[in-house]
C-alpha cells in the first residue's frame, strides 16, 4: 500500500494530503478528542517536507489554508503560522524515519490520568497488544523546548504522553495516529471506571504506580535476571540455544504452553542480515532450532527493535501492531498464544544481549 507521502509532489498531491489532515481532524473532533483551538497534526510529504496546522485554528474547522507546507530542516514557514509544536512535529521526522504521520492532542481523561500516574498499561488484553506500556516525560512549558526527552520516550511505542499538557501519536498513517490516542483514551476511561467500582475495603492502586496487570500476579511476575558475566552477540547461536535452555527450564511456560497448547513453528529474522532462526514449539517447550524460513510465523525486525524486544523494552505483540516488526502468518492465531508468548518474553532477560 503506497503511504500517505509517496509518490511525485504536485500541487494535486499537495491539496490530497491537506485534505486527509482536514478530514482526520473532523474525526478527532467528532470524537471529542479535542476542543477550542488545542492540538496540532501533521503529515510527512517527502524527506524534506511536512504539512502541520497552522497556530490558533481548530481542527475541527480546518479549511486548507490552514494546512501549511514547511521545509523539514529549517523548521518554519515563511508566514511564521505554524503550530507552536512544530519543533516536536519536525524532531520527530528527522528522528523516525518510520514515521509518516503525527498528531499531539489535549485529550481530557489521558491528561487527568497522568496528572496523578506516570505510566499506563491496560488491563485489557485488545489494548495490552495495541498500547503496550504508556509511558510519559514532565512538560511544565506551553510548548516542547527540549526534544529529548521525548524523543527518547517515543523510541518505545509510537504512543506517549507530556504530563501536565497531552499525548501524542505517530504512526504510518493519520489514521493510525488517530486509533492510537482514541484506544488509550477509552482503555483509560475503562481503568477510571475500575477504580470506582472496586469492592470498598480493597486498596485502590496508589497514585503514580503502573496499572499493568501482570505485575504481581501469582505465578505470573517475570523472574529476576540473573547474575551472568556472559553477554551474547544478538543473533548469534549462541544467544539462541541459551534461549533454547531458560524456555525449556520454565514451569511456568510449561505449565501455559499445555493449558493452551502452544504447538507451532515460529521463526525469526534480521532484517539488515537476513539470519534466521527456527524454533518448532510443542505445548510450550522448543524441541527442535533450526534455519526454516517456511515456518508457519515469522518475524522480521531491524537491529535497532530486535535488541530493544530481547531487552525487553519493547513488547514484540504491540511492535507488531504498531507496524515496527513483520509478521507473515495468521496473528488471530499467534495471539491465542498471548500468554505462554508473553512469559516466553519475560524469561529472556535471563540472557543478557551485548
Amino acid at each position: 500500500m503506497m503511504k500517505e507521502s509517496e509518490g511525485s509532489v504536485t500541487e494535486k498531491n499537495i491539496s490530497d494530503l491537506r485534505k486527509k489532515i482536514i478530514e482526520i481532524g473532523k474525526l478527532l473532533w467528532n470524537k471529542g478528542l479535542v476542543s477550542g483551538l488545542s492540538g496540532n497534526i501533521s503529515l510527512r510529504v517527502n524527506e524534506e517536507q511536512i504539512l502541520i496546522t497552522a497556530t490558533k485554528t481548530c481542527l475541527g474547522l480546518l479549511e486548507e489554508n490552514d494546512v501549511l507546507i514547511i521545509d523539514l530542516m529549517e523548521g518554519k514557514d515563511p508566514e511564521g503560522r505554524s503550530s507552536t509544536e512544530t519543533l516536536l512535529h519536525t524532531a520527530l521526522y528527522k528522528n523516525f524515519m518510520e514515521a509518516q504521520a503525527v498528531i499531539h492532542t489535549h485529550t481530557p481523561f489521558i491528561n487527568g490520568y497522568f496528572l496523578e500516574n506516570t505510566s499506563f498499561a491496560s488491563r485489557i488484553i485488545e489494548a495490552k497488544i495495541t498500547l503496550g506500556k504508556v509511558s510519559s516525560v514532565d512538560q511544565s512549558t506551553p510548548s516542547v523546548t527540549d526534544v529529548a526527552p521525548v524523543l527518547a520516550m517515543m523510541a518505545q511505542n509510537n504512543i506517549g504522553v507530556l504530563r501536565n499538557h497531552g499525548v501524542l501519536a505517530m504512526g504510518n498513517t493519520l489514521f493510525d495516529c488517530f486509533l492510537g490516542i482514541q484506544s488509550l483514551e477509552e482503555a483509560i476511561k475503562v481503568e477510571c471506571v475500575r477504580r470506582l467500582c472496586a469492592p470498598q475495603g480493597r486498596s485502590a492502586d496508589k497514585p503514580g504506580a503502573s496499572t499493568d496487570a501482570t505485575a504481581g500476579s501469582p505465578g505470573r511476575a517475570g523472574p529476576k535476571a540473573e547474575a551472568a558475566d556472559t553477554k551474547y552477540r544478538l543473533f548469534s547461536p549462541e544467544q539462541m540455544e541459551a534461549i533454547v535452555e531458560v524456555v525449556n527450564e520454565d514451569a511456568v511456560l510449561h505449565e501455559l504452553g499445555t493449558k493452551t497448547d502452544m504447538t507451532m513453528d515460529l521463526a525469526v529474522k534480521m532484517e539488515e542480515t537476513g539470519e534466521i532462526f527456527s524454533f518448532h514449539f510443542d505445548k510450550g517447550r522448543i524441541k527442535e532450532m533450526g534455519k526454516d524460513e517456511e515456518a508457519e510465523f515469522l518475524i522480521t525486525a531491524p537491529e535497532d527493535i530486535w535488541r530493544a524486544v530481547f531487552k525487553r523494552e519493547l513488547d514484540p505483540f504491540v511492535a507488531t501492531t504498531q507496524k515496527k516488526m513483520h509478521l507473515r502468518g495468521d496473528f488471530g492465531r499467534i495471539s491465542k498464544w498471548y500468554a505462554p508468548c508473553s512469559r516466553i518474553f519475560e524469561i529472556w532477560t535471563k540472557v543478557p544481549v551485548a
